[in-house]
């Protein structure tokens, strides 16, 4: 398809001017509006108002410029059927070849904290209303809706002087992804803001754009990309790309991360937890989460909620870790760390949104709002007639905290604000305490006065016992089983204090 007759309005003009001038040099008439026509002009492009084609000023402040039958017919007119051409004849209109067009800067006006009118005026509509026209009649009308199309473009005319089918049918696909997500930004912020329902209304409105192609999935057999904005949140300054399974295990270490305004660190291997500890700094919070499973921690993910000092950095190049975050590095720090050229080294920005999270299920999606619940020890409910210790009290709020963030069924053991042991994702809940009391074992850590928090209630008294086998002599749990009765008697009779939260865990 060649490119006689051109419609240009856009509110991002970066490199629209070569674009409009390489498309003039080849002949194509130009017409535009507003701010974009004096850009245009002043450019020394011969550029003409659109009025010239509508015979209508441009009215109410710029709401009204191509909302006009001149131009939308000149769009979807058929180019292989007689009748419309000869209608366009008829009413003395001319057909349209190309519109380029973007839209008006709704989600950065609303990101700029914007006051609600200048939100609600930077809604476009006739930008949407164009795009669309043009990519439902793609084959006679090429839509483009970015600046970086304009290369491929006037690379394709350069090499045939027309637009042919395979690239108006992209242009076509990448118009209406653009238009939807730009829908789906306005009617989120319109639900949030005026309606009551919450995260999950009727509809899940989510949509995301591509930034990152991932080498691949979770396997190498399997695809995969980022979809959305890793930079809002952190800013990765050296090492390989990032992986998709990198990128799982961020997450899961930043959000456990954020539970804690202590200095802290974190310690992830697939998703789970292996170490985790509080201290006065967070080189000591490391050692200390560090001592919890040595082994685990190998090509782990760490992450700290502090700046990460020469000393430390001279630490962290012990042993062999796949990502480290913290809040920043000193130049010292960098240049140790920057040794290991593969590891990731990522400066946490902004805490992680605790809106909905959203998976695959059975050809559809699930969604739920994020478990941001806090523990309110005001509400918690002591069943034992042995009341914990206030050192008790704070290491099972701790344990109970990193529970939350273990793959069920999960037990967690904890002493002085550090974990000394953890059983996750495993079938019965009996052999989680099992698990956590034998790697507490291996990294050579006693359990004796350590406490012990469980995701979900427990189904049997066993675990009691095996809690109590190992040293524990507290007991966090959320409590709720027909046999809570059995546990707390054996509590009782193994002088174990037992605490009920009445909030379960679960993590799938």
């Amino acid at each position: 398809m060649k490119i006689k007759r051109v419609l240009i309005s856009v509110t991002d003009k970066s490199g629209v001017l070569e674009f409009a001038k390489f498309l003039e040099n080849g002949g194509a008439e130009i017409f535009s509006t507003g701010g974009t026509l004096k850009a245009l002009q002043s450019g020394g492009i011969g550029a003409r108002s659109i009025s010239d084609v509508t015979s209508f000023p441009e009215i109410l402040d710029g709401r009204v410029k191509t909302l006009h039958p001149a131009i939308f017919a000149g769009i979807l007119a058929r180019r292989d059927v007689k009748s419309h051409l000869e209608q366009l004849e008829k009413l003395n209109l001319s057909l349209f070849d190309m519109v380029v067009v973007n839209l008006y800067r709704f989600e950065e006006t609303v990101a700029s904290g914007a006051g609600l009118d200048e939100i609600v005026e930077n809604i476009d509509i006739g930008g949407p209303s164009l795009i669309r026209a043009a990519a439902k009649n793609y084959e006679g009308c090429a839509v483009v809706v970015d600046p970086t199309q304009y290369a491929e473009i006037t690379a394709e005319l350069d090499r045939s002087g027309e637009v042919g089918l395979p690239l108006l049918r992209r242009l076509a696909a990448a118009a209406f992804e653009k238009v939807a997500l730009y829908d789906v930004a306005i009617s989120r912020f319109f639900r949030e803001n005026f309606t009551s329902e919450g995260p999950l209304g009727g509809s899940l409105m989510f949509a995301a754009r591509k930034s990152m192609d991932m080498r691949y999935g979770e396997n190498p057999h399997q695809e995969a990309g980022f979809y959305g904005n890793f930079e809002a949140h952190f800013e990765k300054i050296h090492g390989k790309e990032l992986s998709y399974n990198n990128l799982v295990d961020i997450d899961a270490a930043q959000r456990l991360l954020q539970e804690f305004v202590e200095p802290a660190a974190v310690i992830i291997k697939h998703t789970n937890p292996c170490g985790t500890a509080l201290a006065g700094n967070i080189q000591a919070a490391y050692t200390k989460a560090l001592k919890t499973d040595p082994k685990s921690a190998f090509g782990g993910i760490v992450a700290l909620n502090g700046v990460v000092g020469a000393d430390f950095a001279s630490q962290l190049n012990e042993i062999f870790l796949e990502v480290l975050i913290a809040q920043g590095f000193t130049d010292e720090a960098l240049e140790i760390l920057r040794k290991k050229k593969d590891r990731r080294l990522i400066i946490s920005r902004n805490p992680l949104p605790t809106d909905v999270q959203v998976r695959s299920s059975c050809g559809g999606i699930l969604a739920q709002t994020t478990d941001d619940v806090v523990l309110n020890e005001s509400e918690l409910k002591v069943v034992t007639a042995r009341k914990p210790t206030e050192a008790e009290l704070a290491d099972m709020k701790f344990a109970y905290t990193i529970c939350k963030h273990v793959k069920s069924n999960a037990i967690v053991f904890a002493k002085d604000r550090m974990t000394l042991g953890s059983g996750a994702g495993q079938m019965s809940r009996v052999d989680s305490v099992k698990i956590a009391r034998m790697k507490a074992e291996e990294a050579g850590l006693g359990l004796t006065g350590s406490v012990a928090a469980s995701d979900a209630f427990f189904p049997f008294s066993d675990n009691v016992d095996e809690i109590a086998k190992a040293g524990a002599t507290a007991i966090i749990q959320p409590g709720g089983s027909v046999r809570d009765a059995d546990s707390i008697e054996a509590a009782n009779r193994l002088n174990i204090s037992m605490v009920f939260t009445g909030l379960r865990h679960f993590k799938h």
